[in-house]
């Protein structure tokens, strides 16, 4: 550790940890009072939309569930902030003062490992995913400043094929209908290509006969529905652009395929099919999204809603999944191959996908190679993969803050009720990281404030 890494400051809680309030208990109850406000907003959101993504009513028993689930994350992230803070006051009373670790560091793994065990066991590997993923880039920017490394052009993008490659492998040989990550390759890889495939093969029987009777009733479609002379022209256009579709897909469906390919149809209708509709299905989203969060504009000023739809960056996403899913099927059914397809992420280049992609893979190869007895299984790994991940994250909010995302510095900030940037870094100053420069310049950037008061 460097010299000045090693230093001890002899101050008080309140000179660093909570200058707005001289008690450490009061202190640490206004935080997790904030804190509990916050999450109630947070997780009251995400249970009620996971509930109704189910599509269906709701049961008793589902209810129940969803109001449990509710209570205990708000409970466990509540707790971690009011612990947070606890934590750095006690470890200041018993050691007599302050060093680099006891700062943020220690109090922060604390306050995880005795909130993470308030939370669903279900939920702690996703949460661990999550925090792992911002660490893990947060990291690589210390590793950056400090110029120990630069970064790789393009590297994300070798990252998420790599990842890609190894979680496709899992998809094609390893059943799993319980993860997320294989209901989001089915939807985009598509089912033919999984583990599932064999007992889908009444399935597929059925898609065939079914497109060889609508097939076969297609010639009588147009004479059942004769189009009226009345018809506007434009409808008359609209009904040719249909036939002219349909024919089309139906010359492609009867195309040459190989016998080793396990969907339906031809190569060229499965290829073509999936990119059109994965890359139609991401606009809607994209455009859905985008109109959600403008919404408060368009009141206001309706006439931006042509910005909104048209802008360029909406394709970034449609273009990537689609491109990603064509591309995918292309080459599986030409060379059976998985690396090329993780190439369209150029398209979509966010650190976020990279990573979860990434931890997600190393997570199913350690899974396997424990299965096969490879390597041992380390017990409650993901839990200590949480406490560490999420203490690095506070360590550098709290020193070098602009190292870190911003959307997690908001986070933080909303959730502590701004404590984050009124915790004093004055005396922090000490150890070489212009902290307090770097404060000034993320709260200027995030429109956050270091000035606020508060009655505990």
């Amino acid at each position: 550790m460097p010299s000045q890494l090693s230093k001890f400051i002899d101050i008080s809680c309140k000179e660093y940890a909570h200058p707005w309030g001289d008690s450490c208990v009061n202190t640490a109850a206004g935080l997790g009072l904030d804190a509990l406000q916050e999450c109630l907003r947070i997780y009251s959101t995400v249970y009620i939309v996971a509930l109704l993504l189910k599509g269906k009513k709701p049961s008793k028993g589902d209810i129940k569930k969803t109001i449990l689930g509710f209570l205990q994350s708000t409970a466990f992230l509540s707790w971690s902030a009011f612990s947070y803070s606890m934590f750095i006051c006690l470890l200041r009373r018993i050691l007599g003062n302050f060093n680099f670790l006891t700062i943020s560091f220690f109090p922060s793994f604390l306050s995880s490992l005795s909130a993470i065990i308030i939370e669903r066991p279900s939920r702690r590997t996703l949460l661990s995913l999550y925090v792992s993923n911002i660490a893990t880039e947060t990291l690589f920017r210390m590793g950056v400043a400090r110029g120990y490394y630069s970064p790789i052009s393009q590297g994300g993008t070798y990252i998420f094929a790599t990842s890609l490659a190894l979680l496709l492998y899992f998809y094609r040989t390893k059943p799993n209908n319980q993860d997320s990550i294989y209901k989001i390759l089915r939807i985009i890889v598509g089912k033919y290509e999984g583990t599932d495939y064999p007992k889908e093969k009444n399935e597929l029987h059925y898609e065939m006969q079914l497109c060889c009777s609508n097939e076969d009733n297609s010639g009588n479609s147009v004479d059942k529905h004769d189009v009226n002379k009345s018809h506007k022209k434009n409808v008359n256009i609209f009904m040719k652009s249909l036939e002219t579709y349909k024919k089309l897909t139906e010359t492609l469906k009867h195309k040459d395929k190989h016998i080793s390919c396990p969907h339906p149809f031809s190569c060229a209708h499965y290829i073509l099919k999936s990119g059109t509709e994965v890359f139609s299905y991401a606009l809607g989203a994209q455009l859905m999204i985008n109109l959600f969060f403008n919404i408060k504009k368009l009141i206001t000023k309706p006439l931006v809603i042509k910005s909104v739809i048209f802008k360029k960056s909406n394709l970034n996403l449609p273009l990537f999944l689609g491109g990603f899913a064509g591309l995918y099927r292309l080459i599986s059914c030409l060379l059976r191959r998985f690396l090329i397809s993780g190439l369209t992420f150029m398209f979509y280049n966010i650190n976020t996908i990279t990573l979860y992609f990434m931890w997600k893979a190393l997570q199913l190869l350690w899974n396997d190679l424990v299965e096969k007895k490879i390597v041992p299984e380390v017990k409650w790994f993901q839990i200590f993969l949480y406490c560490f991940s999420t203490a690095v994250l506070f360590h550098v909010s709290i020193f070098e803050p602009h190292l870190l995302r911003s959307s997690y510095w908001k986070f933080l900030y909303t959730i502590s009720g701004g404590r984050v940037a009124i915790m004093s870094r004055v005396p922090l100053d000490i150890y070489g990281l212009e902290t307090s420069k770097h404060l000034a310049d993320v709260c200027r950037k995030t429109n956050t404030s270091t000035k606020k008061t508060f009655s505990f």
